[in-house]
């Protein structure tokens, strides 16, 4: 059975004011916690992940990546088995298990994609945690449950903007984060935060003052 790269979102819960409390407590770093993944229940796009799979690369993952400081993310989800290091946002420090979820701490660095994403946090704005990794899937019932197998390898976990599990795009949708004339609120205030960091906008769409900051 072939590999193919497997990508599950869930919703990383994260405050304001938990921003806050990291920056004055953590000499300026920003370093959160929230559930990373869960197993043994169907997801979003109707994968289980069986808990010893999990648990195993899990596991791999603190010995490898986590041990030596290289835990890193990207900011949304490029369709690549490999972390582009220019695009990286944030760094696993550690990571446990509560029960069936997997917890970690995750440090957001002071890279640009990692600036744009502590922005996006203290707007509190709704994001989404999603692993990134490579295996099969073997369908489990007739209603399209697919389990992921045995030869799964975990990549990453990395920070989107829409947390798809069950209730958590409502809840999403309901703060806003959704689509108007073509554009997410999400890319409006990354086009916000780009203009204000660099003085270039935008990512989205022209800007009407041809080019130079301002009201676009």
């Amino acid at each position: 059975m072939s590999k193919q790269l497997l990508m599950d979102v869930s919703l990383f819960e994260v405050s304001p004011q938990m921003i806050q409390e990291s920056i004055d407590t953590n000499n300026g770093k920003v370093i959160v916690e929230g559930v990373l993944q869960r197993a043994g229940a169907k997801n979003q796009n109707g994968r289980v992940y069986p808990k010893d799979i999990l648990a195993r690369e899990v596991d791999k993952y603190k010995k490898t990546e986590i041990a030596q400081h290289r835990a890193l993310g990207e900011l949304d989800h490029p369709e690549s088995s490999v972390v582009n290091l220019k695009n990286t946002s944030h760094n696993i420090v550690d990571c446990w298990w509560k029960g069936d979820d997997v917890v970690g701490k995750v440090e957001i660095l002071t890279t640009p994609s990692g600036n744009i994403l502590r922005q996006l946090m203290s707007h509190g704005i709704k994001l989404g945690i999603s692993s990134r990794g490579l295996g099969s899937v073997k369908q489990l019932s007739e209603d399209g449950t697919l389990s992921v197998q045995d030869d799964f390898e975990l990549i990453c976990w990395d920070f989107v903007s829409n947390p798809s599990t069950h209730g958590a795009f409502m809840h999403t949708l309901k703060e806003g984060v959704q689509r108007s004339s073509g554009f997410s609120t999400v890319d409006g205030l990354i086009s916000d935060i780009l203009c204000e960091l660099t003085g270039v906008c935008s990512i989205t769409k022209p800007c009407k003052s041809g080019g130079s900051c301002g009201k676009c």
